[in-house]
């Protein structure tokens, strides 16, 4: 190689590397600045920027995507510092040191599942079909679920349809979608060309679920059996289940006069009883709520301009809901670190 076209090249190297961190670094800044713009008054107090893998800060934290971006801040303090990543998901929800990451699709691929270890590193990438829309994983981070879009985009239409899967993280067993189930309706089984399932929520058995399935215009909660391949309805009217901490009851959305296009209202089922306590939220909540605790729901809603804020109401259908993170979306509460 002569000295004149070696010289070109590492100059072509160096310019390179150059923009290239130049792009990273103003990857970071808008980040911190989209961050800030969310919120009405212009910002949300200190943000933090971290990799994905960075130790996580001590003490119960509240996990959240703000603006697309993984996220934490202090569960006591949820207005407080924001710790923000530069690990990207669409969906995400974390448990029992798993996260599921549903990313949003590039330029030339479509979304993938990201399974992230307690270090924040990928341990599996599942390539899928669909726009993102529900995760969820196992109390001990052994199951996770997901659910597409993969025709229309919108529970309120009536052309929708879904894609649910399941993963076994300790078998690496993948479950491709759950409408392969069989179907039990009121002790009979059901079939039907029309069943769509979603909004998945694990026991703490690693076996049975809970999920919406919808056919005929119906929309039942069911339960669902991993090991027996079943789904078993247990009350109509009931979408995108959330299971309580302690396993007894359903936080859930339901239709309004059940007509979906007239919005969502949340409340809560007690599985031993089936007795439904409507919430305080009185705003249409198109989400899966998640429990901060056995007494308070956390959810996303979504301001007139689009932006996402995670607010928190109690679960017994008194008080009133309270802001809890501006700019976010995706709540999850991740215990302390030990």
């Amino acid at each position: 190689m002569n000295g004149p076209t070696q010289r070109v090249r590492i100059l072509v190297t160096v310019l390179a590397a150059v923009l290239l961190a130049g792009l990273a670094t103003t990857a970071v800044v808008r980040a911190r600045q989209n961050a800030a713009s969310a919120s009405p008054d212009g910002g949300h107090g200190a943000i933090a920027a971290a990799s994905p893998d960075a130790p996580r800060p001590p003490g119960p934290r509240l996990q959240v995507l703000s603006n697309g971006l993984l996220s934490t801040v202090d569960l006591a303090d949820p207005s407080g510092t924001r710790t923000v990543t530069t690990q990207k998901c669409d969906r995400a929800y974390t448990a029992g040191g798993t996260t599921a990451c549903l990313t949003p699709a590039g330029a030339l691929s479509g979304p993938r599942l990201l399974v992230l270890g307690p270090d924040g590193r990928v341990r599996r990438s599942i390539p899928l079909t669909g726009l993102p829309n529900r995760t969820r994983v196992s109390a001990d981070g052994r199951m996770v679920a997901w659910t597409l879009f993969v025709g229309g985009d919108s529970y309120a239409g009536g052309g929708f349809s879904t894609r649910t899967g399941i993963l076994d993280t300790r078998s690496g067993r993948l479950i491709g979608s759950l409408e392969d189930f069989t179907v039990f309706r009121e002790g009979r089984r059901y079939r039907a060309a029309d069943i769509n399932v979603w909004g998945v929520t694990f026991a703490a058995d690693d076996n049975r679920f809970y999920a919406t399935v919808s056919s005929a215009g119906t929309r039942s909660l069911v339960e669902g059996d991993v090991r027996a391949r079943t789904l078993r309805t247990l009350a109509d009217d009931v979408e995108c289940p959330s299971l309580s901490p302690d396993g007894t009851r359903i936080a859930f959305k339901h239709a309004v006069d059940a007509d979906p296009g007239k919005g969502w209202r949340l409340s809560v089922l007690d599985l031993a009883t089936l007795r439904r306590t409507q919430l305080a939220e009185t705003r249409t909540v198109d989400d899966q709520a998640a429990w901060l605790d056995d007494r308070t729901v956390a959810y996303g809603l979504q301001r007139a301009d689009g932006t996402n804020d995670v607010w928190g109401v109690p679960a017994d259908g008194t008080g009133r809901p309270r802001t809890l993170v501006l700019g976010a979306n995706s709540p999850a509460v991740l215990p302390p670190v030990r």
